[in-house]
């Protein structure tokens, strides 16, 4: 996993609330900044691409690790 600025736990919640809170997260970043998500909703794999793609942040990395899905989403 790379190197990232602001780590977010979600784990233990159910959508849409990792999407609302990494957005609130990466509302207070700046530009090229690099987000970190661990979330436990195995939605949270195609809700995290889909939040990128609208909001034009990038999705660096999305991985499995012994139930915890971890997301990198940088802030364009």
């Amino acid at each position: 996993m790379a190197d990232f600025d602001q780590e977010l736990d979600a784990s233990g919640l159910n959508c849409p609330l990792p999407i609302l809170r990494a957005k609130k997260t990466l509302n207070g970043m700046t530009g090229g900044q690099i987000l970190h998500v661990v979330a436990t909703d195995p939605g949270s794999v195609k809700d995290f691409d889909a939040f990128a793609k609208q909001t034009g942040n990038e999705l660096m990395e999305s991985k499995e690790d012994g139930g915890k899905f971890h997301f990198l989403i940088k802030k364009c």
